[in-house]
């Protein structure tokens, strides 16, 4: 039980210290991001989740949480954070399903080719004609 309180103690003295900012004492604690971005550096400019090292996935050798709770006092701070992967470009593809877009895009056909059908009549009516006269006259040969 003393071991543990010596290191409640001696926590408490490293908070303590670290929160003294400038001269001026601060009552809350700071995260200490300059040391450990400084400390990173080189781990987070090789991926965000690890990399590859001769055939092999390599972790970060900090965690995901560590990592966001850096970047998370980076960006109060007002500071660049460069180490975020580049972002994808939005979806396009509309969700939903597949019949109710065809049904859609086969009432546009229709209604479409509905303006054309006095037209496509016309021209199947002369159609029909001119096979009946054609009938006709080969049948009296």
């Amino acid at each position: 039980m003393a071991g543990k309180a010596a290191a409640a103690a001696t926590a408490a003295a490293a908070v303590k210290a670290v929160a003294v900012v400038k001269g001026a004492a601060v009552e809350s604690y700071q995260y200490p991001w300059r040391e450990k971005l400084v400390k990173y550096k080189d781990e987070l400019a090789k991926g965000v989740w690890g990399y590859w090292e001769v055939g092999a996935w390599k972790p970060l050798s900090l965690s995901g949480r560590e990592r966001a709770r850096l970047r998370k006092e980076v960006l109060l701070a007002g500071e660049d954070w460069p180490y975020d992967p580049p972002r994808k470009e939005m979806r396009n593809k509309r969700k939903g399903h597949k019949c109710d877009r065809v049904s859609a895009e086969k009432r546009a056909k229709t209604a479409e080719l509905m303006k054309k059908m006095p037209d496509m009549l016309l021209d199947y009516k002369k159609r029909r004609w001119e096979k009946k006269l054609k009938e006709e006259e080969g049948g009296k040969n």
